[in-house]
């Protein structure tokens, strides 16, 4: 990965990575991908899909996932945007906290009216 990407898109890993520890076949992360269950960035020019660490929890997919992702959608958010707006501080008075936050302590409704807040 070059140093923009990382830089980009900080906490992703390739699928290469998520398919040797979660021993899943790297085309199958694939069809999750474009199923909506997974979330995956890439740089300008790359050709590597990268995915977010925050979306798994045991080396899986939160169940969540693809109800954001679907809402995202729906709201013309592609994934890029759609990890922008996970990753962005939610205000001052937040300290800092962000929607991966929320997502973690499993407040996944919170999550999902925020990303239709946002579009």
């Amino acid at each position: 990965m070059n140093s923009e990407t990382e830089a980009r898109f900080p906490g992703t890993l390739p699928a290469t990575w998520l398919a040797e520890r979660a021993a899943v076949d790297p085309a199958l992360i694939d069809v999750l991908r474009r199923g909506g269950e997974l979330i995956a960035v890439r740089g300008p020019g790359s050709t590597e899909w990268r995915y977010p660490a925050w979306q798994f929890e045991g080396g899986r997919p939160r169940r969540s996932i693809a109800r954001i992702v679907a809402v995202a959608r729906e709201q013309g958010l592609g994934d890029t945007q759609l990890f922008d707006l996970m990753t962005a501080p939610l205000g001052l008075r937040d300290e800092g906290r962000t929607l991966v936050d929320l997502l973690v302590e499993g407040r996944e409704d919170e999550v999902v009216a925020a990303i239709r807040a946002a579009s």
